[in-house]
């Protein structure tokens, strides 16, 4: 069950309710967005149910939700919601491109890299500081430096930019450059990770699990969602199949299925999926097609020599290709192309 209260409701109606719910022996978890507070109950239902929750001060609606999930499902929000980065948004409106370096290697690539990304007509910037990676041996990434050249990089540039945390213990140095903070796919279910990012307050980039469903990477947003923190973009980066020719299979169907399901921007990593370079813009065709809020996509100046997925990293040649092609799906989809704010700010440590 969910508790949408009204816009002007105030902290003292707010705390009224969650009281009575507890008094019937429930618990409440209030989740603050943009324009509105929600409130998800749980417990026993039935004894929740006997309180006149639609009379109490400041309340709006009450909804029953079937689904585990209850701050993030289509039922506690029918309005898609927007999540700002920066001054730019993901969401329904329009399609929103991400794009940078997989991996931070030096300040120079990186610069190259960013301003490649801003050329092919990217609203936000990508790139990794720390890296999980399946191999000890591989590059794991500069970590604080790397996040030093990437911020610097970003206000230089002019745009936001996201960036994955992959411990608790690096959410607040990381949230304290950072635009918004990327949970990757091996992290998906890492619960106490979900929280942190969550209690940061910046926007929160979800990528789904390699074996995850779903509803799976849906529960997985409302552990963030739980923390007060509805800022959250699906990301769907590609799932483990039997297939062997692409490096992960996009699971194009997933976009309107978790849209259906859930009030928050979806958006895909035709990168990460495809895994090879000639794959990623006829995926990036197929998931605006099937209407994704934005792609994400990595670019490199010199890919053979990246110290990170550098076959899979868009070089110059593609760029007007990248941008035609996300204007033109965007076009043909009935939405138009996001552009960064014109007074984007970059956090500031």
């Amino acid at each position: 069950m969910v508790v949408v209260m009204r816009g002007n409701a105030s902290e003292t109606d707010i705390e009224k309710l969650i009281r009575a719910v507890r008094d019937a022996g429930g618990d409440a978890f209030v989740s603050r967005g943009r324009n509105q507070t929600v409130i998800g109950l749980a417990g026993d239902v039935a004894r929740i149910s006997e309180l006149p929750l639609h009379a109490f001060p400041g309340v709006d609606d009450v909804l029953h939700v079937n689904r585990p999930y209850k701050l993030v499902s289509a039922e506690a929000q029918p309005e898609p919601s927007t999540v700002m980065v920066g001054e730019t948004p993901i969401g329904r409106q329009g399609v929103t491109l991400i794009a940078g370096p997989c991996a931070v290697e030096t300040a120079e690539q990186t610069l190259a890299a960013c301003e490649m990304a801003r050329d092919a007509g990217a609203a936000i910037l990508r790139g990794g500081a720390y890296k999980p990676r399946t191999s000890p041996y591989a590059f794991q990434g500069l970590g604080q430096a790397g996040l030093d050249i990437l911020h610097d990089t970003a206000r230089r540039i002019g745009l936001p930019f996201v960036t994955e945390v992959i411990t608790p213990a690096d959410v607040e140095t990381v949230a304290a450059k950072a635009d918004m903070l990327q949970v990757g796919a091996r992290n998906m279910q890492n619960f106490q990770l979900l929280k942190e990012v969550g209690m940061s307050g910046r926007p929160v980039l979800l990528k789904r699990g390699l074996t995850a469903t779903i509803d799976e990477w849906v529960m997985a947003a409302e552990y963030i969602a739980h923390t007060g923190n509805l800022q959250i973009v699906l990301v769907e980066r590609g799932i483990r199949t039997y297939e062997p020719m692409t490096r992960n299979t996009l699971d194009v169907s997933a976009v309107p299925v978790a849209q259906s399901l859930t009030h928050l921007p979806v958006i895909i990593d035709p990168s990460h999926s495809g895994g090879k370079r000639d794959l990623v813009l006829p995926l990036v065709r197929a998931g605006i097609a099937v209407g994704a809020d934005g792609v994400i996509v990595d670019v490199h100046p010199n890919p053979d020599e990246a110290l990170c997925d550098g076959p899979q990293a868009l070089v110059r040649d593609d760029l007007d290709e990248l941008r035609l092609t996300v204007s033109r799906f965007a076009e043909a989809s009935g939405r138009h192309v996001v552009r960064a704010g014109a007074r984007t700010a970059v956090h500031s440590a």
